[in-house]
């Protein structure tokens, strides 16, 4: 690499995604887009605890036209190079706005109030836990310099999480330990505001100073959001957080979509990740599933959809006619996907009461329905150290949104809706990010309005410290237990579904796996065992309050659902299969909530009039499921 024709230096990615972890292992997020970790050991250490998922930083120098030459780093041939980072995260959920829904949904949208609104002025800074900033150089640096012990809840200390350089002065950062807790000992009641609770994900800035030979460059700066635990590593949403940011960008123009399609890289992710999601929700492995007639990794099938010419063309706008599409203003409730949308329990039979894939996705489907694309080659696995500066820059800039939910944000798990407006990007895949010495603002007055929020110089308009988490559900655990699948019990599938392909709704057992996989058994008793699924939450309260208690207290002890692969060479078997791994259990009620339990003997029912019953404890605000604006059904306690 020659100096000269260094002009600039940036961080990448620049968006990394670090999960929390209760275990002092750790493992390496993925590079590669389409790529799950693989640690060694697997995704929990020997005492079931979980090992943090942790992004790995890097410097890349860039020429005059802001292309790639390469990585800098303290191994780079030819130079000497010096790199100091400085690293600020934050949790800000408790001093911000209820979650009712998502505030750029035009009329739909619901206005928010302050979370913890019995708190004003300087009382309010004791919700948001804020340890400043840490800085680190150098190679294989650890220690209680690096971490961010310091932040405080009130006056109770909550570690966030750590940094850590690698043997070339990469920089790793660690999230938090997946401690939730109420001031006041409190049980969680609802999905997404519970006041009085805190958890420990976090998100902040990276900056980095690199002096080569000698001279002094500021890289373009990056972000890092620590998030909740991926329980279905490998498992892809059909509309990931990446799909959401490249369908903006196309449509405001920062980006060229393809002048041709290649079914393999367009169209079939669409396809698989519906089949893929056969290992975490039973409604879609019957409607897309191995040997069902819709199995998009059915190799016949799959010749007939990946074939442009005419003969095929009614199969694949069969198919197409399938998709719901984004811009319809009616409400379609038989279309794909089965997943709820960002209305989902505030309104009904209204177009994004269900998920729809993006415009940009639905575009790509109606061209691949016309012919108009070319089948190419399924993708081949380059290492990443293989690869050309600039492929390594893409592939670091989708692999990590690649790897969070697109949807549906109410609110969602790990990024949420803020990300579809254009405000909070400097680039495309890079945020926009705030001056270090402007702090981020948790105040927009009593009430936050879809006009105050995507306005200019509101919370889209640049991001800091704790800038993206706050939209998010407090504790993070209370939403993932709520979300589940199939609330509308008359259906004979237990579709739509919200989160699957991270909160599993029903997964195939390591049970099953051995029973399926056992020597000497034909294909019919494969099949049996094979087509088998119980509740992911089955060691859990079968009551709301009881489960999303216990999901606070015990999520580290679900299972893992992991690849494995079956040798049985059975025809009518997959060879790859998801199943659920390292799982502490059976269960019951962890002693801790077990009082938990006895609040739920004492509820009382109120008929509301017009309603169904809902359920309220004396003297508490209103218990309440994921559809917190509906009347809640008995079956959802």
């Amino acid at each position: 690499m020659n100096r000269n024709d260094i002009k600039k230096v940036a961080i990448y990615p620049a968006i990394g995604i670090a999960r929390i972890g209760n275990s002092p292992e750790y493992f390496l997020a993925s590079d590669e887009p389409g790529k799950a970790p693989a640690p060694e050991g697997g995704y929990k250490d020997g005492d079931n605890l979980f090992k943090k998922q942790v992004p790995r930083f890097r410097i890349y120098a860039l020429d005059a036209n802001n292309q790639p030459i390469g990585e800098l780093h303290a191994g780079t041939d030819g130079l000497q190079v010096e790199i100091s980072w400085t690293v600020h995260i934050a949790n800000r959920k408790a001093g911000w706005y209820q979650f009712n829904n998502a505030l750029d949904l035009g009329e739909q949208s619901i206005n928010s109030t302050h979370r913890n609104g019995g708190l004003n002025g300087v009382d309010r800074h004791q919700l948001v836990i804020d340890p400043g900033t840490r800085t680190i150089a150098g190679i294989n640096q650890s220690g209680d310099n690096y971490k961010f012990d310091s932040g405080k809840f009130f006056d109770k200390t909550v570690p966030l999480g750590e940094l850590r350089t690698d043997d070339q002065g990469r920089l790793l950062v660690f999230g938090g330990d997946g401690n939730s807790a109420s001031r006041d000992g409190r049980p969680a009641i609802t999905f997404a505001n519970n006041d009085g609770w805190h958890d420990d994900v976090s998100d902040g800035t990276v900056r980095a100073t690199v002096t080569i030979n000698g001279a002094t460059m500021e890289a373009t700066p990056a972000f890092v959001v620590c998030t909740p635990p991926n329980f279905g590593p490998g498992l892809f949403s059909l509309v990931t957080m990446y799909d959401v940011v490249y369908d903006l960008y196309v449509r405001e123009g920062w980006l060229e979509g393809p002048s041709k399609l290649n079914f393999w890289e367009h169209i079939y992710p669409i396809l698989q990740r519906m089949t893929s999601a056969q290992w975490v929700n039973e409604g879609f492995f019957m409607l897309f599933g191995t040997n069902s007639p819709s199995d998009f990794n059915n190799p016949e099938f799959l010749k007939i959809l990946s074939d442009p010419s005419a003969i095929n063309e009614a199969q694949r706008k069969h198919v197409f006619k399938w998709f719901r599409n984004t811009a319809s203003d009616t409400y379609q409730p038989d279309l794909i996907p089965p997943y709820y949308g960002d209305l989902f329990g505030d309104y009904e039979k209204m177009p994004h009461v269900d998920l729809s894939v993006t415009a940009t996705q639905y575009s790509w489907l109606n061209r691949w329905a016309d012919g108009d694309f070319t089948t190419g080659t399924p993708p081949v696995d380059t290492p990443f150290e293989a690869k050309t500066p600039a492929q390594q820059v893409a592939a670091l800039l989708k692999a990590p949104l690649e790897e969070c939910l697109g949807g549906p944000f109410h609110p969602g798990i790990e990024i949420t809706w803020p990300f579809r407006h254009l405000s909070m990007w400097m680039e495309p895949f890079r945020l926009k990010v705030l001056p270090e010495n402007k702090p981020v603002s948790d105040d927009y007055g009593p009430l936050l309005t879809p006009a105050i929020a995507l306005g200019p110089n509101g919370p889209l308009d640049g991001s800091g410290p704790g800038s993206i988490t706050r939209w998010l559900g407090v504790p993070w655990q209370t939403d993932e237990a709520s979300c589940l699948s199939g609330y509308d019990t008359t259906l004979y599938l237990p579709i739509p579904s919200f989160w699957a392909a991270r909160v599993p709704n029903h997964i195939f057992s390591m049970d099953s796996f051995m029973r399926a996989t056992k020597s000497g058994l034909n294909s019919g008793q494969r099949l049996k065992h094979f087509a088998y699924r119980v509740d992911w939450l089955r060691d859990f309260s079968p009551s709301y309050v009881g489960r999303i208690n216990n999901m606070i207290a015990r999520w580290h002890q679900l299972g893992v659902i992991a690849k494995h692969t079956n040798k049985t060479g059975d025809p009518f078997l997959p060879v790859e299969w998801w199943v659920e791994t390292e799982r502490s259990g059976p269960g019951g009620d962890d002693p801790t909530y077990i009082q938990v339990i006895r609040a739920e003997q004492d509820l009382v029912a109120t008929e509301v009039p017009g309603e169904e019953a809902v359920f309220l404890t004396e003297g508490a605000p209103r218990v309440t499921t994921k559809r917190e604006s509906h009347p809640v059904k008995r079956h959802e306690l």
